[in-house]
């Protein structure tokens, strides 16, 4: 992978497979085996995502022939009426659609997935049609920058704004994207905010930061004040 990636269109997927609200059940069974997916976008005419509808949602139509058992015969379940007519995606559907933007960042992308509990989300422009779609794997590509791409970056985009006026800039070393920073900084309060502005940085696995404040000159006589200081006292 080259260049920063920080949206979802830099990662996602923009070959997708979907279908219309009127799929019918054994089409869309045949649709996912063909094209090896759990789930996938229910469109209405515009191209808008409507809903998803995935294998656990397939599967549900056969819980619901899960009766009670009569002889050798089992009578269909009565309690859940809509799962057991579904026969269309429309009517099988998660809906609405969980779905995330082409412009959202990276992150925001995984928080969607966290909270929703997806393994992947459609991708929609600013009208909510669908360009694509983002999954765990693609959101994890992150990952792969080389080491020195994201070092580079480190140097050019982070450090010049904390540390313009050092005499040596920090140094940067990257490990399989583990950044390590060394070196002495005349302002120690910017360290925590070092740490936390290159963690941020796409590709950053963890932080090592060894950065020190400046040498303190040596007291070579302790008991002389150092010239135009303040005398100290002394009291018995």
């Amino acid at each position: 992978m080259t260049g920063n990636p920080s949206v979802v269109s830099d990662v996602m997927t923009r070959t997708v497979v979907a279908l219309r609200s009127g799929a019918a059940f054994k089409d869309i069974v045949r649709t996912m085996r063909r094209w090896r997916v759990s789930g996938v976008p229910v469109l209405d005419d515009e191209g808008h995502v409507v809903g998803v509808v995935s294998e656990a949602d397939l599967l549900r139509k056969e819980e619901s022939r899960d009766g009670v058992t009569v002889g050798a015969r089992a009578l269909p379940r009565v309690d859940e009426p809509t799962t057991a007519s579904a026969v269309t995606a429309g009517e099988l559907m998660n809906t609405p659609a969980v779905t995330v933007r082409a412009d959202a960042t990276l992150p925001q992308a995984a928080r969607g997935m966290a909270r929703h509990g997806v393994k992947r989300l459609p991708v929609v422009d600013a009208q909510g049609v669908l360009v694509g779609i983002v999954s765990r794997a693609d959101l994890l590509k992150v990952f792969l920058r080389d080491d020195e791409e994201i070092a580079e970056e480190i140097r050019r985009d982070v450090l010049p704004h904390l540390f313009a006026l050092e005499a040596e800039p920090p140094r940067v070393s990257v490990h399989d994207g583990v950044v390590t920073l060394t070196g002495r900084v005349g302002d120690t309060a910017l360290v925590p905010l070092a740490t936390g502005w290159v963690r941020s940085v796409e590709g950053v696995v963890d932080v090592d930061c060894a950065l020190a404040g400046p040498r303190r000159r040596p007291d070579l006589d302790p008991d002389l004040p150092d010239v135009g200081a303040t005398p100290r006292t002394r009291t018995a």
